[in-house]
């Protein structure tokens, strides 16, 4: 109900995000990847796309800095890239609240304790996106997941909602010092 409730109130906010988003990225609006959700079921997540695809003489992405658009870069700060996973969270891929979703190919990377990040639903936000977000060590992201996943309570949920509201307005924690994106998960170490 609160995703259906989301979506429609924020229907307007949407429609302008999509429509500057397909001028900016050359008619591609939308960022579709399969990421591993509840018990490592596949699914694929919806964002707004905040980078184009332009590439190198050799037909390689260039480095994600110089790829991320002025307007990408308003709406990643401002979290609207994350609208679009109130569908997810109306098809059952989500929840609003839990473990954020990586990527797939992490999956073979985690320790036993890790791997219990998927025994709930990933969330839109989460313990460890309040608590440090993107600007936290993996070690740290993992901790804090378990930790939600081991305190999972209403009270808990409020708590994040809170949080990321404070988040979303700070601008907080939204990359990690000097990269655009952040960087990726090689295991443990």
């Amino acid at each position: 109900m609160i995703a259906l409730m989301g979506l429609i109130l924020l229907s307007p906010v949407f429609i302008v995000v999509m429509v500057l988003l397909y001028f900016a990225n050359q008619g591609k609006p939308f960022f579709v990847q399969a990421r591993p959700g509840l018990n490592e079921k596949i699914f694929h997540i919806i964002k707004f796309k905040t980078m184009n695809d332009k590439k190198d003489a050799q037909g390689n992405y260039l480095p994600d800095s110089e790829r991320l658009t002025p307007i990408g870069s308003f709406i990643r700060q401002t979290s609207l890239d994350e609208l679009p996973q109130l569908i997810n969270v109306l098809k059952g891929d989500m929840a609003i609240i839990g473990p954020r979703p990586l990527l797939p190919q992490y999956l073979e990377l985690y320790n036993e304790t890790q791997r219990r990040r998927h025994s709930i639903r990933p969330g839109i936000t989460g313990w460890a996106q309040v608590n440090g977000r993107n600007a936290i060590s993996w070690t740290k992201k993992f901790e804090l997941d378990i930790w939600y996943v081991d305190h999972l309570s209403f009270a808990t949920d409020c708590r994040v909602i809170i949080l990321t509201l404070k988040k979303v307005l700070k601008k907080e924690g939204i990359n990690q010092a000097h990269q655009a994106t952040v960087e990726a998960f090689k295991g443990n170490n």
